[in-house]
């Protein structure tokens, strides 16, 4: 079994979409439910195992790094941050940024999306092999907020077959939640034209290689926040669970708030 220590977050990007209530924050410092949404990932993350974490900064990048050094976090917890010039590009250069402080499997998660502790746990009790990833799908179509936003997944079994928003043919819905493989970055290195890439075209490439698998998080909560609209559909969902038990407890659930 692996043991993943490790976590990835993409916080670079630029948070067009949410400036109306952004107060000139980047995104990741944008409040929910009291803390930025960035605290809320990495204590998610945290409490389900994660020790190392690795967060890719690029718009706003000295806020959130002042915003981070106001606070005390527990002694088992560090942080390297990582710069990327590039942020106005996609995702996926982005996640590229992180590669030389990865040592091996990886959970790799977004700075906007939030997610129940336990789903994280679940991911990195997984076992992965050498050249795979895994993706954190949610096959309750019918609940996501926004579907045209959403990037679609299609399965065969547990294996992904295609991702992607404008996909046609689909059955999940990609939570933005990944137990990575470094052979990710050799997939997104392969993927890039003209300077850019996503990360769902890392995934297309794993996808078609039959190593891109999927997770079914089943009645587990997520919302990606980063439209006003988003952000304020999650602060009203009353399903969110706690997050401060070890991942243990965690994957034994929890009754809903």
């Amino acid at each position: 079994m692996n043991r993943v220590k490790q976590c990835v977050i993409l916080a670079a990007g630029q948070g067009t979409r949410i400036r109306s209530v952004s107060a000139g924050l980047p995104k990741p410092l944008v409040d929910f439910r009291g803390k930025p949404i960035l605290e809320h990932v990495i204590k998610r993350a945290h409490h389900a195992g994660i020790e190392e974490f690795v967060i890719v900064l690029g718009y706003g990048s000295h806020l959130i790094r002042d915003w981070f050094g106001k606070f005390c976090w527990p002694d088992n917890m560090s942080v390297k941050w990582v710069e990327n010039p590039d942020y106005h590009k996609q995702n996926g250069i982005s996640a590229l940024k992180a590669r030389n402080e990865i040592r091996g499997p990886f959970l790799l998660l977004m700075a906007d999306h939030i997610f129940d502790a336990e789903t994280a746990a679940l991911m990195m009790e997984q076992p992965l092999a050498p050249d795979e990833v895994i993706l954190a799908v949610d096959p309750n179509i019918n609940r996501v907020f926004d579907l045209d936003d959403a990037t679609k997944v299609r399965r065969q079994g547990s294996f992904i077959l295609d991702i992607g928003k404008g996909i046609s043919n689909y059955d999940a819905l990609d939570t933005g939640m990944f137990l990575c493989s470094p052979t990710l970055f050799n997939r997104l290195e392969s993927a890039i034209v003209d300077g850019d890439c996503s990360l769902s075209d890392g995934m297309r490439q794993l996808a078609r290689e039959r190593r891109l698998r999927a997770l079914d998080i089943g009645d587990a909560h997520w919302q990606d926040v980063d439209t006003p609209e988003a952000l304020a559909y999650a602060e009203n969902d009353f399903h969110w669970r706690p997050y401060y038990e070890p991942a243990a407890a965690l994957l034994a659930g929890y009754p809903a708030f």
